[in-house]
């Protein structure tokens, strides 16, 4: 019976930490978007690796000839 005196206040203590940080979480905008950085990797076309059309008909045309 005695360890109840020990166990009730840190469950509360954990409880009231995991509160916590579920408020600080919310209140900086961490649960906002949570689809767009999965649909942004995706979307990604600025790479200067990928080559631009043009580029690729110039490399065409010089494998052709």
């Amino acid at each position: 019976m005695r360890i109840l005196y020990l166990l009730i206040p840190m469950a509360l203590g954990v409880m009231g930490i995991a509160l916590w940080a579920f408020l600080w979480a919310v209140r900086t905008g961490q649960f906002d978007d949570l689809d767009g950085p999965a649909h942004r990797i995706l979307m990604d076309d600025d790479d200067p690796r990928i080559p631009h059309s043009s580029q690729r008909q110039k490399d065409d045309h010089f494998l052709d000839g």
